[in-house]
């Protein structure tokens, strides 16, 4: 049971990561304005080609999760996974210190949810 839900889990996180990506990447100066509605109007298109190179990282978090879901060996399927869930709860966590709260519940909380069901895995 726990590997079927830490799978949906890995995929959700994935999907939500390629979404950011477009954002960030291809929508920030249309989409983005509808989404980051605390952020000015006037700052989306000085600052595109930043949002567009964070998006290019949640990309690889993506990627690295989507990858991990490929791996055929289980114990590197798990690391692989412990690995990006964790740089995705640290940047949860570090995005709700220092922008919004609704970051970490958003992002770092469902990769921590991740986090525990792989390391119940490796030890149970």
């Amino acid at each position: 049971m726990g590997g079927v839900l830490l799978r949906i889990l890995i995929v959700i996180i994935a999907l939500e990561h390629l979404y950011f990506m477009w954002l960030e990447m291809f929508a920030w100066t249309t989409r983005g304005k509808k989404v980051f509605r605390q952020f000015p109007e006037h700052l989306f298109e000085p600052t595109q080609k930043l949002a567009a190179n964070q998006g290019l990282y949640n990309g690889f978090l993506a990627a690295g999760l989507i990858w991990s879901l490929l791996i055929e060996h289980p114990y590197w399927k798990l690391y692989v996974g412990l690995f990006f869930t964790l740089c995705i709860s640290l940047a949860g966590i570090f995005g709700a210190i220092t922008a919004s709260r609704k970051i970490f519940y958003v992002q770092g909380l469902p990769a921590l949810l991740a986090v525990g069901l792989i390391i119940y895995q490796l030890i149970g």
